[in-house]
């Protein structure tokens, strides 16, 4: 029988070059998104799927990611004297989200190895990998979805995202067999950021995975590819053929809101949605949008 899944890994090594120079002291995990850490989002929703054992993968100057998600004492304390419940509750609500562990990605040799280096803490244990970069609504619950599968089909898991064809080469491509569920498909082969002609689908592989441990012994013996990283979707396109009895690669079809904070302008239109939909912001902010629109952006106003 699958075991339930308790670990979620979240890889957060990365430099965020395109963010500099706000990047260049902070971790890019720690940009604001609205009043929270776009990191707090990705461990909220691992809690919110019941995955409370968290490790995060990180590079060098990372040292912020676990301040945030231990105490802050001497915060507490002043907020406490100060009879400020209601900030005190969101200072401690990071702390307490989750049993958070930390390991070094030492060299950046790309997801593949990111994943690697959680071994020794997954063991023999299926477990989700969450990409920063991607916020998932927590209306939407797609990780709830996945693990559902995983259990149901005991295959590794991914996430879909039907894109438009023109911008498939941003992404890994599946190549997919329909099943009898039209929200789940089986996937027989990947493609890492294909061009346009070649893609075999317009299915974009989007940050969430519900990986087999079997993953490790084929990440151990996968090859650098594009860029000389050692590639996830490498060994997914491996254990999409079941490979020593893995059990396949089946792909959840998301339909749901997304929010991608891996460049500039979606970074910004990020914010601006969570923000619309908030009660206690979203009233004034869309009606100061409105006229924004209304009177042509002018910078002047």
């Amino acid at each position: 029988m699958t075991k339930r899944i308790t670990k979620a890994v979240i890889p957060a090594a990365g430099l965020g070059t395109r963010f500099l120079p706000a990047t260049k002291a902070m971790p890019k995990e720690m940009l604001p998104v609205v009043d929270k850490p776009a990191i707090q989002y990705v461990v909220e929703e691992a809690v919110s799927a019941g995955l409370d054992d968290v490790l995060m993968i990180i590079g060098r100057n990372k040292n912020a990611l676990a301040n945030h998600f231990d105490r802050a004492t001497e915060l507490e304390y002043t907020l406490t004297a100060k009879g400020d419940e209601s900030k005190l509750e969101r200072v401690q609500e990071s702390s307490g989200l989750a049993d958070v562990h930390f390991v070094r990605q030492g060299d950046p040799k790309g997801l593949g190895h990111a994943v690697l280096r959680a071994k020794k803490h997954v063991g023999d244990q299926s477990f989700a990998v969450l990409l920063g970069d991607d916020l998932i609504d927590a209306r939407d619950p797609l990780l709830t979805r996945m693990l559902t599968e995983h259990v149901e089909r005991d295959a590794t898991v991914i996430a879909l995202l039907e894109v438009d064809p023109d911008s498939i080469h941003l992404y890994g491509a599946a190549e997919v067999e329909e099943t009898g569920d039209p929200d789940v498909v089986r996937v027989t082969g990947l493609v890492e950021k294909p061009a346009k002609e070649h893609a075999p689908s317009n299915y974009a592989v989007i940050g969430r995975y519900v990986l087999k441990p079997e993953v490790f012994e084929v990440l151990e013996r996968t090859e650098p590819g594009k860029g000389g990283e050692i590639q996830l979707t490498d060994a997914l396109m491996e254990m999409a053929g079941d490979v020593e009895g893995t059990g396949g690669v089946y792909g959840v079809i998301f339909r749901g809101r997304r929010y991608d904070t891996g460049d500039k302008l979606d970074y910004i239109k990020a914010v601006v949605q969570l923000a619309a939909d908030r009660p206690d912001l979203g009233p004034d902010l869309r009606s100061w949008l409105a006229e924004f629109v209304a009177r042509g952006a002018d910078p002047r106003d």
